[in-house]
Protein backbone atom coordinates (compact mmCIF):
# COMPACT_ATOMS: atom_id res chain seq x y z
CA UNK A 1 0.00 0.00 0.00
CA UNK A 2 1.49 3.37 -1.00
CA UNK A 3 1.91 6.15 1.54
CA UNK A 4 -0.72 8.45 0.00
CA UNK A 5 -3.36 5.71 0.22
CA UNK A 6 -2.44 5.03 3.86
CA UNK A 7 -2.77 8.73 4.68
CA UNK A 8 -6.19 8.91 3.00
CA UNK A 9 -7.41 5.92 5.03
CA UNK A 10 -6.18 7.52 8.27
CA UNK A 11 -7.96 10.78 7.40
CA UNK A 12 -11.16 8.87 6.64
CA UNK A 13 -10.91 7.07 10.00
CA UNK A 14 -10.65 10.40 11.82
CA UNK A 15 -10.64 10.16 15.60
CA UNK A 16 -12.88 7.10 15.85
CA UNK A 17 -12.10 5.14 19.02
CA UNK A 18 -12.00 1.54 17.86
CA UNK A 19 -11.11 -1.13 20.40
CA UNK A 20 -12.02 -4.67 21.34
CA UNK A 21 -11.40 -4.74 25.09
CA UNK A 22 -10.28 -2.76 28.10
CA UNK A 23 -6.77 -4.17 27.77
CA UNK A 24 -4.08 -1.92 26.35
CA UNK A 25 -3.15 -3.42 22.94
CA UNK A 26 0.30 -4.94 23.46
CA UNK A 27 2.21 -7.52 21.47
CA UNK A 28 3.25 -10.76 23.17
CA UNK A 29 6.92 -9.76 22.88
CA UNK A 30 6.40 -6.28 24.37
CA UNK A 31 8.84 -6.81 27.24
CA UNK A 32 11.56 -8.90 25.64
CA UNK A 33 13.80 -5.83 25.29
CA UNK A 34 15.22 -4.20 28.40
CA UNK A 35 14.57 -0.53 29.10
CA UNK A 36 18.15 0.27 28.05
CA UNK A 37 17.67 -1.53 24.73
CA UNK A 38 14.36 0.23 24.11
CA UNK A 39 15.91 3.63 24.85
CA UNK A 40 18.74 2.96 22.39
CA UNK A 41 16.32 1.97 19.60
CA UNK A 42 13.89 4.82 20.22
CA UNK A 43 16.78 7.31 20.34
CA UNK A 44 17.72 6.38 16.77
CA UNK A 45 14.09 6.52 15.64
CA UNK A 46 13.69 10.03 17.06
CA UNK A 47 16.98 11.05 15.47
CA UNK A 48 15.67 9.83 12.09
CA UNK A 49 12.43 11.78 12.52
CA UNK A 50 14.31 14.97 13.35
CA UNK A 51 16.71 14.48 10.45
CA UNK A 52 13.78 13.93 8.09
CA UNK A 53 12.23 17.19 9.30
CA UNK A 54 15.47 18.95 8.40
CA UNK A 55 16.56 19.83 11.93
CA UNK A 56 20.25 20.38 12.66
CA UNK A 57 21.17 17.81 15.28
CA UNK A 58 24.61 19.35 15.76
CA UNK A 59 22.96 22.39 17.35
CA UNK A 60 23.55 22.53 21.11
CA UNK A 61 19.82 22.84 21.79
CA UNK A 62 18.87 19.78 19.70
CA UNK A 63 21.69 17.27 19.92
CA UNK A 64 20.47 15.79 23.21
CA UNK A 65 16.80 15.65 22.21
CA UNK A 66 16.74 12.06 20.82
CA UNK A 67 18.12 10.70 24.10
CA UNK A 68 15.80 12.84 26.23
CA UNK A 69 12.73 11.78 24.25
CA UNK A 70 13.69 8.10 24.35
CA UNK A 71 14.19 8.15 28.13
CA UNK A 72 10.92 10.05 28.58
CA UNK A 73 8.98 7.49 26.53
CA UNK A 74 10.35 4.42 28.29
CA UNK A 75 10.82 5.62 31.86
CA UNK A 76 8.16 8.32 32.26
CA UNK A 77 5.12 8.94 30.07
CA UNK A 78 4.84 5.29 28.90
CA UNK A 79 6.23 3.71 32.06
CA UNK A 80 2.80 2.32 32.94
CA UNK A 81 2.99 -0.20 30.11
CA UNK A 82 5.22 -2.51 32.14
CA UNK A 83 3.30 -4.72 34.61
CA UNK A 84 6.26 -4.69 37.01
CA UNK A 85 5.50 -1.02 37.66
CA UNK A 86 1.93 -1.64 38.82
CA UNK A 87 1.60 -0.14 42.32
CA UNK A 88 1.23 -2.55 45.21
CA UNK A 89 -2.14 -1.87 46.81
CA UNK A 90 -2.60 -3.54 50.17
CA UNK A 91 -6.08 -3.53 51.64
CA UNK A 92 -7.09 -3.18 55.27
CA UNK A 93 -10.07 -4.25 57.31
CA UNK A 94 -12.80 -1.62 57.49
CA UNK A 95 -12.64 -1.50 61.29
CA UNK A 96 -14.67 1.70 61.45
CA UNK A 97 -17.57 -0.09 59.71
CA UNK A 98 -17.86 2.96 57.46
CA UNK A 99 -20.68 2.10 55.08
CA UNK A 100 -21.04 5.19 52.92
CA UNK A 101 -19.11 5.91 49.76
CA UNK A 102 -15.55 7.10 50.01
CA UNK A 103 -14.63 9.67 47.36
CA UNK A 104 -11.17 10.71 46.20
CA UNK A 105 -11.65 13.64 43.84
CA UNK A 106 -9.50 15.96 41.76
CA UNK A 107 -6.72 13.43 41.16
CA UNK A 108 -4.40 15.11 38.67
CA UNK A 109 -4.09 13.04 35.52
CA UNK A 110 -1.47 13.19 32.78
CA UNK A 111 -1.76 10.71 29.93
CA UNK A 112 -1.03 10.48 26.20
CA UNK A 113 -3.52 10.12 23.36
CA UNK A 114 -2.64 6.98 21.43
CA UNK A 115 -3.87 8.46 18.13
CA UNK A 116 -1.50 11.44 17.94
CA UNK A 117 0.82 10.91 20.94
CA UNK A 118 -0.22 14.27 22.37
CA UNK A 119 -0.97 14.95 26.06
CA UNK A 120 -4.24 14.33 27.88
CA UNK A 121 -4.47 16.50 31.00
CA UNK A 122 -7.29 16.50 33.51
CA UNK A 123 -8.80 15.25 36.75
CA UNK A 124 -10.01 11.82 37.83
CA UNK A 125 -12.65 11.34 40.53
CA UNK A 126 -12.99 7.92 42.19
CA UNK A 127 -15.46 6.47 44.68
CA UNK A 128 -16.09 3.11 46.26
CA UNK A 129 -18.35 1.58 48.89
CA UNK A 130 -16.48 -0.78 51.20
CA UNK A 131 -17.32 -4.46 51.15
CA UNK A 132 -15.34 -5.00 54.35
CA UNK A 133 -11.96 -3.73 53.15
CA UNK A 134 -10.43 -0.34 52.38
CA UNK A 135 -7.38 0.76 50.42
CA UNK A 136 -4.90 3.52 51.24
CA UNK A 137 -5.92 6.86 49.77
CA UNK A 138 -2.63 7.47 47.97
CA UNK A 139 -2.92 4.08 46.27
CA UNK A 140 -5.91 5.34 44.29
CA UNK A 141 -3.78 8.20 42.96
CA UNK A 142 -1.02 5.73 42.09
CA UNK A 143 -3.45 3.47 40.24
CA UNK A 144 -4.67 6.42 38.16
CA UNK A 145 -1.07 7.40 37.43
CA UNK A 146 -0.07 3.84 36.47
CA UNK A 147 -2.82 3.33 33.90
CA UNK A 148 -2.46 6.90 32.62
CA UNK A 149 1.24 6.41 31.84
CA UNK A 150 0.70 4.64 28.54
CA UNK A 151 -0.78 5.49 25.15
CA UNK A 152 -4.48 5.74 25.98
CA UNK A 153 -8.01 6.52 24.99
CA UNK A 154 -9.95 8.09 27.84
CA UNK A 155 -12.76 5.54 27.75
CA UNK A 156 -10.33 2.65 28.26
CA UNK A 157 -8.45 4.49 30.99
CA UNK A 158 -11.67 5.07 32.93
CA UNK A 159 -12.64 1.40 32.75
CA UNK A 160 -9.15 0.16 33.63
CA UNK A 161 -9.12 2.23 36.82
CA UNK A 162 -12.52 0.88 37.90
CA UNK A 163 -11.66 -2.73 37.08
CA UNK A 164 -8.37 -2.55 39.00
CA UNK A 165 -10.06 -1.15 42.12
CA UNK A 166 -12.86 -3.69 41.87
CA UNK A 167 -10.22 -6.42 41.83
CA UNK A 168 -8.27 -4.94 44.76
CA UNK A 169 -11.33 -4.24 46.93
CA UNK A 170 -13.26 -7.34 45.88
CA UNK A 171 -16.41 -5.34 45.23
CA UNK A 172 -18.26 -4.10 42.16
CA UNK A 173 -19.19 -0.88 43.99
CA UNK A 174 -16.60 1.37 42.34
CA UNK A 175 -17.06 4.47 40.16
CA UNK A 176 -14.78 6.76 38.21
CA UNK A 177 -15.33 9.99 36.29
CA UNK A 178 -12.57 11.64 34.27
CA UNK A 179 -12.73 15.19 32.91
CA UNK A 180 -9.75 15.95 30.68
CA UNK A 181 -8.46 18.11 27.88
CA UNK A 182 -6.96 16.41 24.83
CA UNK A 183 -4.25 18.40 23.10
CA UNK A 184 -5.00 16.54 19.87
CA UNK A 185 -8.24 18.58 19.95
CA UNK A 186 -6.98 21.71 21.73
CA UNK A 187 -3.70 22.30 19.86
CA UNK A 188 -4.29 20.77 16.40
CA UNK A 189 -7.21 19.87 14.15
CA UNK A 190 -10.19 21.92 15.29
CA UNK A 191 -7.96 23.70 17.88
CA UNK A 192 -10.76 24.21 20.38
CA UNK A 193 -8.92 25.23 23.54
CA UNK A 194 -12.01 25.27 25.77
CA UNK A 195 -13.50 21.82 25.18
CA UNK A 196 -12.88 18.87 27.49
CA UNK A 197 -13.96 15.24 27.47
CA UNK A 198 -15.89 13.58 30.30
CA UNK A 199 -16.04 9.79 30.66
CA UNK A 200 -17.51 7.64 33.40
CA UNK A 201 -17.73 4.06 34.57
CA UNK A 202 -20.20 3.04 37.29
CA UNK A 203 -20.14 -0.39 38.89
CA UNK A 204 -22.42 -2.19 41.34
CA UNK A 205 -24.43 0.14 43.56
CA UNK A 206 -23.30 3.15 41.52
CA UNK A 207 -25.62 2.02 38.73
CA UNK A 208 -28.46 3.14 41.03
CA UNK A 209 -29.35 6.68 39.85
CA UNK A 210 -29.61 7.97 43.43
CA UNK A 211 -26.19 6.63 44.46
CA UNK A 212 -24.70 7.89 41.23
CA UNK A 213 -26.22 11.32 41.81
CA UNK A 214 -24.73 11.44 45.32
CA UNK A 215 -21.30 10.72 43.84
CA UNK A 216 -21.66 13.44 41.20
CA UNK A 217 -22.79 15.87 43.89
CA UNK A 218 -19.67 15.04 45.92
CA UNK A 219 -17.44 15.97 42.98
CA UNK A 220 -19.58 19.00 42.06
CA UNK A 221 -20.24 17.74 38.56
CA UNK A 222 -23.53 18.77 36.98
CA UNK A 223 -23.35 16.38 34.04
CA UNK A 224 -26.24 13.93 33.86
CA UNK A 225 -25.40 10.27 33.17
Amino acid sequence: MDLEKQLREIEAMGNDHVGSSTDTPLRSDAFELSDIEKIAKIKEDVRNIMNTLGLDLTDDSLKGTPTRVAKMFVQEIFGGLHPDRKPKASTFENKYKYGEMLVEKNITLYSTCEHHLLPIVGKAHIAYISNGTVVGLSKMNRIVDYFAKRPQVQERLTMQIVEELQHILQTKDVACVIDAKHLCVNSRGIRDIDSSTVTSEFGGKFKDPNVRRDFLDYINLDTEF
